[in-house]
């Protein structure tokens, strides 16, 4: 019976992060200081959970909010199943009142369960979560791993804990998040439950 536990988290702070512009899948952006004070405090609050692999999206600000583990020299895989959801043309827009009122309606429709509703040149959250079960497949389809940490992006995240929690894409926002924080999972052999919530713990260490 395959047993696992993972700690997923957001990556850390970018500087788009910190000036309200949206990054999505399309804008491959390098953490700022706070993102790096981040990832050394995460670090420095789990450095020792014996972790027997990382996956990472395939955007450089997850690889570079969990290095300080990968320099320890546990083996890592890059997903880009895990990659954040595409925003399409509003990837890198200042935060403009016409921009929010766009995204306010998108995030009405997901919630009203109109999970086909895009941007152009983005990617709805259906079609993420079939690339999300493809990577958790990956992920699960390796018994020897049995704790695992998960770097990834926060939309993207919020649908996967829906998948892992067995509930609709619609409840995406009962997840909330910021960069660094923790989710922590554990799999029975049947069934995925959240037994750390929005953990920010770590954070708060000077």
């Amino acid at each position: 019976m395959i047993q696992k536990t993972l700690y997923i988290v957001r990556h850390g702070q970018t500087e788009l992060n910190r000036l309200g512009v949206v990054q999505g899948r399309g804008m491959d952006t390098d953490l700022n200081d706070e993102g790096r004070k981040q990832a050394a405090q995460f670090f420095e609050a789990y450095k020792t959970v014996p972790f027997d692999k990382i996956y990472l999206s395939a955007l450089k600000r997850t690889q570079q909010s969990v290095q300080p583990f990968i320099d320890l020299g546990i083996p890592y895989q890059k997903l880009s199943g895990l990659d954040e959801l595409a925003w399409g043309i509003h990837e890198g827009q200042p935060a403009t009142a016409q921009n929010k009122a766009a995204f306010l309606q998108i995030m009405r429709d997901w919630l009203d369960g109109r999970l086909d509703s895009k941007f152009e040149g983005g990617e709805s959250p259906n079609e993420v979560e079939i690339r999300e079960r493809e990577a958790l497949d990956v992920i699960m389809s390796h018994p020897e791993e049995k704790t695992v940490l998960v770097c990834m992006h926060g939309r993207a995240m919020r649908l996967l804990l829906c998948i892992l929690s067995g509930v609709p894409l619609t409840e995406m926002d009962t997840f909330p998040h910021q960069n660094l924080v923790l989710y922590k999972v554990t799999y029975n052999g049947e069934k995925f439950e959240i037994v750390d919530f929005n953990n920010s713990e770590h954070l708060k260490q000077s």
